[in-house]
């Protein structure tokens, strides 16, 4: 069982759990639900506080605060599953001001784009749901390994341009709107959307061993991180379209 997401492991569900208090798909869900409610308050709390000042400026240390506390609240997560029902809502609550800075920013240079980002991103969640409940794309091994490798280079791709930022160097074309970077983008929205086909498989075989019920939280939280991270490249995606 492989999974693209980091968050999502193969050892996370590899012992067989006996419980009667056991992890199901549909308490994993209503996690999710909570989590992504948790994630707009605070969006909407940071965004209306760009639009107030009308620059992102003063929130900027916000932004950069929270996405600090997200990816410190994260590592524990992943290291400490048992915590999940603590952590999880916690990083919701800050990557939720995160992104409604982010979002703000991106909606007072072209408006109305964080609106198109987000139905397709849900509309992405639905449809893939949807063919993964209906057979029409199955988590194959080869499909696994494919998405998974496609995952990790994209990964290093963004810690190299992380690494280089440092030094004034650039990786040339994938970050521009020219028809390559917007080739880049499009190849990276279909990666992360697969992941989520990827996230729902692992989920299901979660429930199925029986994992116990605290997992629900984890396996909430891992799938947030995915839809974030679709949110979050299809804002590239439509900005440099938009910029064209």
């Amino acid at each position: 069982m492989r999974t693209g997401n980091p968050t999502l492991s193969d050892n996370t569900f590899r012992v067989e759990y006996a419980s009667t208090n056991a992890m199901t798909v549909g308490g994993t869900v209503n996690k999710t639900a909570i989590l992504l409610l948790l994630v707009v308050m605070t969006a909407i709390w940071s965004w209306k506080k760009v639009m107030v000042f009308g620059e992102p400026g003063p929130m900027i240390p916000w932004m950069i605060g929270s996405g600090i506390a997200g990816f410190i609240l994260a590592l524990i997560t992943i290291f400490k599953k048992t915590a999940s029902p603590i952590t999880a809502p916690l990083y919701a609550l800050v990557e939720g001001v995160f992104l409604g800075v982010l979002s703000a920013m991106f909606e007072i240079m072209y408006p109305g784009i964080v609106f198109q980002a987000v139905l397709l991103t849900f509309g992405t969640l639905l449809s893939l749901l949807l063919a993964y409940k209906t057979g029409v794309i199955k988590a194959t091994e080869n499909f696994k390994l494919g998405v998974v490798a496609a995952t990790g280079g994209i990964g290093l791709i963004y810690l190299a341009t992380f690494i280089l930022g440092f030094f004034g160097i650039n990786i040339p074309f994938i970050h521009g709107s020219g028809t390559f970077g917007i080739a880049f983008s499009v190849f990276v929205v279909i990666i992360a959307a697969l992941n989520l086909v990827l996230d729902f498989d692992f989920i299901e075989s979660g429930a199925e061993r029986g994992a116990p019920r605290y997992m629900e939280w984890y396996a909430a939280f891992g799938l947030l991180v995915t839809l974030i991270w679709l949110y979050i490249e299809i804002l590239r995606l439509l900005s440099k379209l938009r910029s064209r």
